[in-house]
């Protein structure tokens, strides 16, 4: 931590990204509250939640191409904008009680195209603000960042709304993200790691590229196939809170809140668990071993009514998430060809964003038919089927991604 904290840019840089991710969580606390208080329908709060995510289906493979090819810098300060319009939008509408369940669909759209752009464009900086040596200990502070906020920011949610309704909390995450806007321009960063190549042929060439080059890289390849499917069965479950925390535990929105901030308990001291490892040796291994954890975890939390063992199950949820997100996160920053990192990066943002959101969408639908418990285990059974996959694979992917870059290459010709 102290290595990843050492320079002035990278404490402006996490500064920042505490304040935005603070604000973020306290709004989709309050977007999914608000949902589920104007619809009662899970399916509704599986859409709200597919609209914010979802566009990083189609746009997080264009984003990363372009933050490979522009001004990282200001795309991350343009985007990060948008976001905080957004957000004030958002709470515009609710205080003035205008906002229909149309509109927040259409303006958390908005929201989640602007992310898809942010992502990439952020986390393509972090090479610039810290040296190589120091990146895998920058990325596991990154995510170790987000789950302090993903603890932070509902446990200034639940009191909140449950005291001034959903449009403050919705508005603090206009001001934290307007805030972290005002920082960008004070980032002193190396032209070079500004922008990642010249344009070299059309955009939508170089997306076809960075598909191509993760498709046929004997670690990336597998290991992305391996997240993305554990994102589609077991993520859902943390879109959906709000169902479940009525249906299964017969609670309201201070519950909600405690329950995800046992999440972002247990991703931060997961998170603190392996920024003090500070290396990627033995991160495929700990990527694929969380699926099987997570698994377990999940099948837990929905299986029970009871809230102390829930709250419990939330926070396991929190640090498998977290070991397999952050892992992944380093192996995909280390082995990556620089040429590369924007849309390597921007394919981890769109399977941490689309998947998820179409598991809610599904395990949304499935709810109104059967309720949350049943497909919710299925999904969990089908998790375990991948992690079998995974684990059979899993000499291979740690080849590949933990090996000198010259012996990765020379596998990667080979097969």
């Amino acid at each position: 931590m102290g290595r990843a904290l050492a320079t002035r840019n990278a404490r402006i840089f996490f500064a920042a990204s505490l304040a935005a991710w603070t604000g973020l969580w306290m709004h989709r606390i309050a977007v999914a509250w608000l949902a589920w208080e104007l619809t009662g329908s899970a399916l509704w709060v599986g859409l709200v939640a597919f609209c914010d995510l979802a566009p990083a289906a189609v746009i997080s493979p264009i984003a990363g191409a372009v933050a490979d090819r522009v001004d990282r810098l200001r795309l991350a300060t343009v985007s990060q904008a948008v976001i905080g319009l957004e957000a004030a939008a958002v709470a515009a509408l609710v205080a003035t009680g205008t906002m229909r369940i149309e509109y927040l669909l259409l303006l958390e759209l908005c929201g989640g195209t602007a992310a898809s752009f942010a992502q990439p464009a952020r986390q393509t900086l972090m090479a610039g603000i810290v040296g190589r040596a120091d990146l895998p200990a920058a990325v596991a502070c990154n995510s170790l960042i987000f789950n302090v906020a993903r603890f932070i920011g509902p446990a200034l949610a639940g009191p909140v709304i449950a005291g001034f309704g959903v449009a403050p909390a919705i508005a603090c995450n206009a001001v934290a993200y307007l805030s972290a806007v005002v920082t960008m321009p004070m980032l002193r960063v190396d032209p070079a790691q500004r922008r990642g190549h010249p344009a070299t042929g059309s955009l939508l060439g170089e997306v076809r590229e960075g598909f191509s080059y993760v498709a046929r890289h004997p670690g990336l390849g597998p290991l992305l196939l391996y997240a993305a499917s554990l994102g589609v069965l077991l993520r859902a479950v943390q879109e959906l809170l709000p169902p479940f925390v009525e249906r299964n535990f017969g609670r309201g929105a201070e519950s909600l809140a405690l329950i995800t901030a046992c999440f972002g308990v247990g991703a931060l001291l997961a998170g603190l668990w392996l920024a003090a490892r500070g290396r990627t040796a033995g991160a495929t291994r700990i990527a694929i071993l969380a699926g099987l954890a997570q698994a377990v975890a999940t099948a837990g939390f929905v299986a029970t009514g009871w809230f102390p063992f829930g709250l419990l199950c939330a926070a396991l949820i929190g640090a498998t998430a977290s070991l397999h997100g952050i892992s992944v996160q380093q192996l995909a920053q280390t082995a990556a060809d620089p040429a590369m990192r924007g849309r390597v990066l921007a394919l981890w943002g769109m399977i941490t964003r689309a998947c998820p959101a179409l598991g809610a969408l599904l395990l949304g639908a499935a709810g109104e038919a059967f309720g949350l418990r049943w497909p919710t285990l299925v999904g969990v059974a089908l998790g375990l089927l991948v992690f079998a996959w995974g684990w059979a694979r899993h000499r291979g992917i740690e080849a590949a991604l933990e090996g000198p870059p010259e012996e990765s290459l020379e596998e990667g010709r080979r097969r």
